[in-house]
């Protein structure tokens, strides 16, 4: 089987990195605080300030970053997530997770 891209890099960083191999993705949205529309200036700043494993939308008056972050915990992502968007001069209003599906039997 082929490795993506995504595959490939992560690879790369867990073998220059033993402490990363413990690392999980996590999904969570990231409410910014005192924003209420998305620009495109906005985004790139974002993206630069490391925020690339993060998709910002605004809707309903409301920005946020879905993120999709490697990390050993939920609140290391979380907190890296929140240090990243502090870096682009904006400010966390509230972090939203998904509870997760319950199967039925």
């Amino acid at each position: 089987m082929r490795e993506t891209s995504d595959e490939q890099w992560y690879a790369a960083r867990t073998r220059s990195n033993d402490a990363m191999v413990n690392e999980m993705k996590y999904e969570f949205t990231v409410v910014l605080a005192d924003v209420t529309e998305l620009t495109i200036e906005m985004a790139d700043t974002l993206f630069r300030s490391g925020c690339d494993d993060g998709s910002p939308a605004s809707c309903d008056g409301r920005v946020t970053v879905d993120f999709h972050r490697q990390a050993t915990s939920l609140e290391a992502a979380i907190r890296a997530a929140a240090h990243d968007i502090s870096v682009a001069g904006f400010s966390v209003a509230k972090v939203e997770l998904e509870a997760p599906e319950l199967l039925s039997a």
